[in-house]
């Protein structure tokens, strides 16, 4: 309607501006009326100004009110009792804008308080800071388990704990850290967790900060639970039979109390006694294996890292699977779509995992005759590669999935349990972790991810 209103204003003028010079033309060349020539040129003068005044009053009217929204002032009102129906239409529109506006900034603003409050309310600490280190918000869990009351800049925190403002500072993307920070109750062990957010002028860090302390103390308590479990089945496996054998054997050498005379051993009692012997020397050496076995878990060789091609890995794991019993029966495959893809590790120690897991999945397939492993390298972002062995034996139980990486925990008769235990604690101290997921009767992948 504004619009409509505008177009016959302005077509009016120019229609009237057009019909006046046509009589000035008509006075001045048929005519010769130098009075109305006058007249008509004065009118047009008039009518030109009065057209440009005009669009210079709408145009000056409209100006006004994208200033006053540029400026975020929506509470600016035009009056509609205007008798210019052309103004009264402009009016209209713009105050309709202003209260769409008005309505926008309303609903932008609750949700901004919601969300607000829902960080305020969460258990995590959430920090957001840019590129200067200027942090932007920072939640009341944020502060509370930094012990800073506020926090504007991330200096603060490096004034509080150095080391924990080194991590902060040196964080990536979608990277995590586990970092052990001094509080007024003892040290809490906290998660940092970092993503990125991209804004039209700079890109924000949002980083969540966890007390994860609780969780890690019932973890290890619960990981010496069972690894108590373990180490009294096998050492009370091992010295029943030695005390039940001592016992029989002091047996033969003793009567009512008291020592049996040197003629009354015979040969057969001399046998007996060898044999006796034998056995708790046997388990006594079987004893000391367990313990060395113990002793190798609780050792494991800091990793001397450097960059190496994962293609290189898998030629040199390719070599020493042919070397195993029976790696002929089971068909091997690798998938590397990257040749040139590398990894920060000890070479060594990453050989020495795959090559145990590769022994069990042949283990898992001595009885398949179709059975197959296959070793698939993803590249993951930000250096997070992952390294999975997948094979299509019986799977593992789901009572035992959470039993595997347990010390001394097997399943074989042969086994010794502690191989899986020492190929996690290897990739724990390459910054990295071991997975497993299982589906019995259909594949089992172990996953190493860096």
């Amino acid at each position: 309607m504004f619009s409509k209103n505008l177009h016959f204003n302005i077509i009016f003028r120019v229609l009237l501006i057009v019909v006046t010079s046509a009589f000035l033309s008509y006075f001045i060349v048929i005519n010769h009326s130098l009075r109305f020539s006058i007249i008509c040129f004065l009118m047009i003068v008039f009518l030109t100004i009065n057209l440009i005044s005009y669009l210079n009053s709408t145009n000056k009217k409209i100006r006004f009110f994208f200033d006053s929204v540029r400026n975020d002032d929506s509470n600016l009102f035009f009056p509609v009792g205007t008798r210019n129906q052309a103004l009264k239409e402009l009016y209209k529109s713009m105050n309709k804008v202003n209260r769409q506006i008005q309505q926008l900034k309303i609903e932008n603003r609750q949700q901004e308080q919601y969300f607000r409050t829902l960080l305020e309310h969460l258990a995590a600490g959430i920090i957001t800071f840019d590129n200067k280190g200027f942090i932007l918000h920072a939640n009341s869990s944020a502060k509370k388990l930094l012990s800073i009351d506020v926090l504007t800049h991330l200096q603060q925190i490096e004034r509080k704990d150095k080391k924990l403002f080194e991590t902060i500072n040196n964080m990536k993307p979608l990277e995590r850290k586990l970092i052990a920070v001094s509080a007024e109750g003892g040290e809490i062990q906290l998660s940092l967790k970092a993503t990125s957010f991209k804004t039209n002028e700079n890109e924000l860090i949002i980083l969540s900060i966890q007390d994860i302390k609780n969780e890690l103390d019932e973890k290890e308590i619960e990981s010496w639970m069972k690894l108590i479990r373990v180490l009294m089945h096998e050492i009370m496996n091992s010295i029943t039979p030695i005390t039940s054998l001592s016992e029989s054997l002091s047996n033969i050498y003793s009567t009512g109390g008291k020592p049996v005379l040197p003629e009354q051993v015979n040969v057969k009692t001399i046998a007996t006694t060898l044999q006796g012997l034998n056995v708790i020397k046997e388990q006594g050496k079987g004893l000391m294996s367990f313990v060395e076995s113990y002793r190798k878990l609780t050792r494991v060789p800091e990793p001397e890292k450097k960059f190496f091609k994962v293609a290189d890995l898998m030629g040199r794991v390719h070599i020493l699977y042919n070397s195993l019993d029976n790696s002929d029966r089971t068909k091997f495959s690798v998938s590397l779509k990257k040749h040139d893809l590398e990894i920060f590790a000890d070479q060594n120690l990453i050989s020495q995992v795959l090559i145990n897991i590769l022994k069990n999945a042949l283990e898992a397939n001595e009885n398949n005759s179709n059975g197959q492993i296959r070793i698939v390298v993803t590249e993951g972002i930000n250096s997070h590669h992952e390294i999975c062995v997948i094979d299509n034996g019986p799977g593992i139980p789901e009572e035992n999935i959470d039993e595997i990486f347990v010390p001394f925990f097997t399943t074989r008769q042969n086994g010794s349990g502690i191989g899986l235990s020492i190929s996690k604690q290897i990739m724990r101290v390459h910054g990295g972790n071991l997975k497993v997921r299982s589906v019995p009767g259909k594949e089992t992948v172990f996953c190493l991810s860096f």
